[in-house]
């Protein structure tokens, strides 16, 4: 009797972040059970060179190999309009709607030789539903960051009021709202602890822009979703995902961690030739030594940010591995590499740290999280990051920057333990991070919260077991594939 094949479809909004992690579920997904094959719908932004390489790279790669696992480039569209949107979240959410004809397009298309048994939508591709509805296929959403996000999101439409009542516009030019009351707490579910305000993505502090109601939009769709697929896991986030499991939720299937093991090495500019002397330097240094500071592929600080971190790092001593990215030039760019670096930190920090640490651009995050050499990692507290260091087992300093990441700081630091505070609120237009708070920070990460290390590593144990037969992230996406499967067996998808 011939086997059942399905094919399922994911739609990702197109930054790294977000494309990444929905790239290694479906070939994690494929792998999982035989019957299923797995097609991704690019979406192109002609500025992001760096998201293009990603994806023109993929294809690349499925035509060499047996995976599974096919990508469709839609065709290009024409982009809104300088006066049609506020805020680059604004920008691609309607860049990402105009999609629709493509999307039903390519997926109908499909449809006529394969059973398609799901539509994956991501986190800012709601507007995709309306796709799935029309042509009677079961959609879910990949979550790639926290459960706590995640519910947060759920949580937002109800918190809109408070924000509308509590919470006054700033006199300040950040446009973001303050509460009334300086002692405001908020509560979201997911969170053990209540949350304070500056914990906010400032998309959300921003609350009379368009980045907002795309927030809001998107969250409000969530729940017409079948299932939710996240990537974390039980051991992680127990209280995030237990919260999450109430009535009137679609059910949450972790099944993470969910990483790009092979990170950015076959496909980025800045490849092979750098990476390789960065990790022959790390080679020559003592186990345990070394203290990594990146901030992310969309993380950049300014030249009187950067300039108190090399004062900071300079004073510590510590051996130091540093990523520096040059600020994106327009509100659609993403970050680039300094032309010449030492003219942005101080006179002579390069020469006199020469011995001590290497200052660098792009790096292949993954490879150096799993050197032995790396004893700390100075991080913006990126979802991915934070389960690369987990799986890796490195304490992490928090710095977020930007999205979410206050919020997954706060988690890492007051909620699970597993970090270590430099700042948890800092952002674009925050107070500097002066030298001597980082350098406290970094004796912390270093050479103290034994506690903290202690939980790291048991963690780092935990992610790998989740994945394994029988693990919690094993058996929750067994029981994904057998709702899927089952709604196949049991209904007809019109197209």
């Amino acid at each position: 009797m011939a086997m059942d094949k399905y094919e399922a479809v994911f739609i990702s909004t197109p930054t790294i972040g977000n494309l990444v992690p929905t790239v290694e579920f479906a070939h994690h997904l494929t792998r999982h059970d035989p019957r299923f094959s797995a097609t991704l719908l690019i979406i192109t932004v002609p500025e992001r060179t760096i998201v293009n390489l990603y994806t023109k790279s993929l294809a690349t790669a499925a035509s060499h190999s047996q995976s599974h696992v096919n990508f469709i480039h839609l065709p290009t569209v024409q982009p809104p309009t300088p006066d049609q949107y506020q805020s680059s979240l604004g920008y691609t959410s309607l860049f990402i709607d105009k999609h629709k004809p493509h999307v039903k397009h390519a997926i109908s298309t499909l449809a006529s030789t394969t059973s398609v048994a799901a539509l994956f939508v991501d986190m800012f591709t709601t507007s995709m539903i309306d796709i799935a509805q029309d042509l009677g296929i079961p959609c879910y959403l990949f979550f790639a960051s926290p459960a706590s996000f995640l519910g947060f999101m759920f949580h937002l439409p109800a918190l809109d009021t408070q924000l509308a009542v509590a919470f006054v516009d700033s006199d300040s030019h950040s446009g973001f709202i303050v509460p009334k009351d300086s002692a405001v707490e908020l509560i979201v579910p997911t969170f053990s602890k209540p949350l304070p305000p500056s914990m906010l993505p400032s998309h959300v502090l921003k609350r009379n822009k368009d980045g907002y109601f795309c927030f809001l939009e998107n969250a409000r769709r969530y729940t017409e979703t079948i299932g939710i697929v996240v990537n974390t896991f039980l051991e992680l986030e127990p209280h995030a995902i237990e919260s999450l499991s109430i009535s009137g939720l679609p059910p949450v299937y972790p099944v993470g961690p969910i990483l790009d093991h092979a990170g950015a090495s076959r496909w980025h500019p800045d490849g092979a030739q750098q990476q390789d002397s960065i990790m022959e330097w790390l080679d020559q240094q003592p186990p345990s030594s070394v203290v990594f500071l990146c901030f992310g592929s969309m993380g950049s600080l300014e030249g009187p940010q950067l300039r108190e971190i090399a004062i900071g790092l300079e004073r510590s001593g510590y051996r130091f591995l540093w990523s520096i990215r040059e600020p994106p030039k327009g509100k659609l760019d993403l970050p680039g590499e300094y032309t010449n670096v030492e003219a942005v930190l101080p006179a002579g920090f390069l020469d006199r740290t020469a011995g001590l640490g290497i200052v660098c651009g792009w790096v292949q995050q993954v490879r150096v999280l799993s050197h032995q050499a790396i004893r700390g990692f100075v991080s913006h507290c990126g979802w991915n990051s934070i389960l690369e260091s987990v799986w890796h087992g490195v304490p992490i300093a928090t710095w977020p920057v930007y999205a979410e990441q206050q919020m997954n700081a706060f988690e890492l630091v007051k909620e699970l333990g597993l970090g270590v505070e430099i700042r948890l609120d800092y952002r674009e237009g925050s107070d500097l991070v002066v030298a001597e708070e980082l350098e406290r920070g970094l004796r912390r990460l270093m050479d103290g919260e034994d506690e903290v290390k202690a939980k790291v590593r048991e963690m780092k144990s935990k992610s790998r077991m989740a994945l394994m037969e029988n693990g919690s992230s094993y058996k929750s996406l067994t029981s994904l594939i057998q709702e899927i499967s089952s709604r196949m067996q049991g209904s007809e998808v019109k197209y």
